[in-house]
């Protein structure tokens, strides 16, 4: 069986706004201006499917109009919807996202509590298999049987694991009690990625290292921290690894939802591309971690000049 990326997450309709000022006015309105899927695992695989890579989502959504516009929309864009469910009774998720000048987005949710199926398969992963998940999807109460089992059956096959944090501050009430999930998530991950936003949230502090040595090690080998258009630092038991990010002139920055997504998307489409397994991970160099981190970037900014969560 060939290599694939196989993603685990929620799927939503993002309505996005944009901020208008008002020169003479300290007033701003926010006008709407695009309806795309997305979702964090949704919009990194979506990127995977657009760049030719075999790749399938787990998942589910509801069966009305908004669901089935998802649905066609994955099978358009060379997305597998073998492991992906539509059901009766539920209604798909909306999210409504509110950019300001920069192109930054804050985001109000309409969607129900997560709940795992009752009834669901899931791929026979191998150890050429590259699998993605993470977000609230992975670390809410309703869903973690499921998430667990599906995580579990990457682990026994040998696939490497990418585990993005992406932990929102709308969830900050209740970091306590996801705390023991999250580190379970990373101890079952090859890789660890997560963003300093994140982990001042979590934590109270950005320095990657610190993250590292206190947060991540103890769990999982292989950590990369990214801080939007600052640096990038992927952190190993041989020693830190530190990457610029080129900056995106303002007036070419369009939106910044999907960015963190996109890194990912890039990052794993090089890891297929030049075949790195699992096993590789712990004797890899500054150049080699270079070029992966670097279409991790090349995914990430184009996306920022689209209106699109996607390349």
């Amino acid at each position: 069986m060939s290599a694939r990326i196989i993603g685990l997450g929620e799927t939503v309709m993002d309505i996005l706004f944009k901020e208008i000022k008002d020169d003479n006015s300290a007033t701003c309105e926010y006008v709407p201006f695009a309806a795309v899927p997305g979702g964090s695992t949704f919009n990194s695989m979506v990127s995977v499917g657009r760049s030719g890579v075999p790749c399938k989502f787990i998942g589910y959504t509801g069966n009305n109009k908004v669901g089935h516009q998802i649905v066609d929309f994955m099978h358009r864009n060379g997305i597998s919807t073998e492991y992906f469910q539509v059901r009766d009774n539920e209604r798909a998720a909306l999210s409504l996202a509110y950019l300001d000048i920069n192109g930054d987005a804050d985001y109000t949710f309409y969607k129900e509590e997560p709940l795992a199926a009752t009834d669901y398969d899931m791929p026979e992963f191998t150890a050429k298999d590259y699998f993605l998940f993470g977000s609230y999807y992975s670390i809410c109460p309703g869903l973690r049987p499921q998430v667990k089992d599906i995580l579990h059956s990457a682990c026994e096959a040998g696939t490497m694991v990418y585990y993005d944090i992406n932990f929102r501050r709308s969830h900050s009430h209740q970091k306590q009690e996801l705390l023991p999930v999250i580190q379970e998530n990373c101890r079952l991950s090859s890789i660890v990625r997560g963003s300093a936003d994140d982990f001042d949230i979590l934590f109270g502090t950005r320095d990657p290292e610190e993250i590292y040595r206190k947060y991540i090690s103890p769990f999982c080998p292989i950590f990369i921290c990214t801080a939007g258009a600052g640096r990038i630092f992927i952190c190993t038991p041989k020693g830190t690894y530190e990457f610029n990010v080129p900056q995106i002139p303002i007036e070419e920055i369009v939106s910044t939802v999907g960015a963190g997504d996109s890194f990912n998307a890039g990052f794993l489409c090089a890891m297929y591309d030049y075949s790195v397994c699992k096993e590789d991970l712990p004797d890899m160099d500054h150049s080699q971690w270079e070029r992966l981190v670097e279409n991790g970037i090349s995914y990430s900014s184009q996306v920022c000049r689209s209106q699109d969560n996607y390349i």
